[in-house]
């Protein structure tokens, strides 16, 4: 067995227990709680079998509660609730209420069982009441998994991003006054 085929096969592994196992809570992390939740029963592919209860729901705290994972440096960190927040916060003040209108859930950690919904009951708490949130997410796990990708190549299929594109001759000669010319 080759090491690409072992790490790729690792890394199936982990994201078929990620989807079948792993689960965010509805609120911050309680141990009382979450005790009174049942286990779920996972087999690795080595027949090895185990029942998870509580650690499933702690394994993911640390998306939105970076001070619960041990040994790191959590000033440093943000959860994703302040992650989105924090990125509305830093743009201009006219469009904020565009973005929280539009807050596109994606990617891999997405697909969390409850993700969305833990994200969306943050983001409720931190934004003003004069403002409309809107969480958007795929109910296709594919299509949430590969929608960057997809976007990507649909814009990149574009003919006015076409126009855009700068190639790496164009940017030796002109350097980044060249892409201020072409992306004002």
């Amino acid at each position: 067995v080759t090491k690409s085929f072992h790490n790729y096969m690792c890394k199936e592994v982990l994201q078929d227990f990620q989807g079948s196992v792993l689960q965010v809570s509805e609120s911050a992390y309680d141990e009382d709680a979450i005790s009174q939740m049942s286990t779920v029963h996972y087999e690795f592919p080595n027949g090895y079998n185990q029942d998870f209860a509580s650690e499933r729901f702690q394994i993911c705290e640390g998306l939105f509660d970076p001070s619960s994972i041990k040994g790191l440096d959590i000033n440093t960190m943000l959860g994703m609730g302040h992650v989105v927040t924090t990125s509305v916060g830093m743009c201009d003040v006219d469009l904020r209420p565009g973005l929280l209108n539009s807050v596109i859930v994606t990617g891999g950690n997405s697909l969390l069982l409850g993700f969305t919904d833990r994200l969306n009951k943050e983001l409720s708490q931190k934004t003003p009441p004069n403002m409309r949130l809107k969480v958007i997410s795929n109910n296709g796990t594919v299509e949430r998994r590969f929608s960057a990708w997809i976007g990507g190549s649909i814009l990149a299929s574009l003919g006015t991003f076409q126009q855009m594109w700068i190639s790496k001759q164009e940017y030796e000669e002109g350097g980044k006054n060249r892409v201020e010319k072409k992306c004002p």
